[in-house]
């Protein structure tokens, strides 16, 4: 009897100690997948770059978006301008976007009539990449563009505290909710890496936001109206964020809206980009808040996005690009990291 007491010991010791192994071992193995995906996705990213050191999206669009977008993936693997298997590639990208910056400020050209996105973008790679640049001159450079890319934000906002696709005294003040979000960031960005940035700028950027929100808290497209949408709360609800605001009436109302809306996900299929923006977004503010609801959020995330990786890295998009999914894909999957101040919790 004590012999079989022993057996059934060692058999139910070996089973408990299997469970274990393979218990720890499972986030291990998911890593190890994330990790080849974010690589093989950097790659392909890399073989984009054109030799002038920009990126495009479809019909040869956006050039400084797609530059900032992706070069900020490439931050977010760890690499800077001086290390990482990723820093030649990010040198060209901060060669491009200087040689972008206009008198006015502006990074970007007019012929863009969708020049704030890549501004704001840029204000946000830019700010990152001064962070840790160790050359004094180029250093230099970096903050007077910066400086002044924040004087044109200024210089571009609407009396109602929002941004349109172009300036407000060349889009007769028009402005809608996804631009105000990039130059929201792009400014706190910069706000973090020492440029100075006027808080009224962004306390009329709050205001804006306030304004769209509607009374179940999704955000409208303008302030005009539009409708609610779940991609551009998700978008508010990171820049409210981003300005400080995390437990207010109008944060809470606009996490619930969230929460109802986009995850689980109900409103916009994974094949059409504003998928890919929404949670580009939303991951921001779950990562913030963290906790379970992170870790159950991340978890599913990330495996829809490997299991719909493309062959030999990247995702696939109709619409933009590939460019665009691509790089903001990276960015969802490297969140953990922490490389990048902007997505800190």
């Amino acid at each position: 009897m004590a012999n079989r007491t022993c057996r059934w010991a060692i058999i139910l010791a070996g089973v408990v100690g299997y469970l274990a192994m393979t218990i720890a071992s499972a986030p291990a193995q998911a890593d190890e997948e994330i990790d080849t995906a974010v690589e093989e996705s950097l790659d392909y990213l890399a073989g984009l770059q054109k030799r002038q050191g920009y990126w495009e999206a479809n019909g040869g669009q956006y050039r400084v978006a797609m530059t900032a977008l992706a070069g900020t993936a490439m931050l977010a693997e760890g690499s800077t301008t001086t290390s990482g298997k990723y820093s030649r590639y990010i040198r060209l990208a901060v060669d491009y976007l200087l040689s972008m910056s206009r008198p006015n400020g502006l990074i970007g050209y007019r012929e863009d009539y969708h020049y704030t996105y890549g501004h704001g973008f840029s204000m946000l790679f830019l700010s990152q990449v001064y962070g840790e640049e160790e050359d004094v001159q180029r250093r230099e450079e970096i903050r007077g563009v910066l400086t002044s890319a924040v004087q044109f934000c200024a210089d571009a906002q609407t009396p109602d505290g929002g941004w349109g696709y172009v300036s407000a005294k060349e889009g007769s003040n028009f402005d809608e909710g996804s631009t105000c979000i990039t130059q929201v960031q792009g400014l706190r960005a910069c706000r973090n890496a020492g440029i100075p940035v006027s808080k009224e700028i962004i306390d009329r950027a709050k205001v804006y936001i306030e304004k769209c929100t509607t009374t179940d808290g999704g955000v409208q497209y303008s302030i005009r109206g539009g409708g609610a949408r779940p991609p551009i709360t998700a978008a508010s609800l990171a820049a409210m964020f981003n300005a400080g605001e995390y437990d207010t009436e109008l944060t809470v109302r606009m996490r619930n809206f969230c929460k109802t809306h986009i995850w689980p996900d109900k409103s916009v299929a994974s094949n059409n980009g504003h998928w890919h923006y929404m949670h580009f977004y939303f991951a921001q503010v779950v990562y913030r808040t963290g906790g379970e609801d992170w870790t159950k959020y991340r978890d599913e995330l990330n495996g829809k996005l490997v299991r719909e990786m493309q062959a030999g890295g990247g995702w696939p998009d109709p619409q933009v690009g590939t460019v665009y999914v691509t790089a903001l894909s990276c960015i969802m999957l490297q969140l953990d990291k922490g490389f990048l101040p902007i997505y800190q919790r």
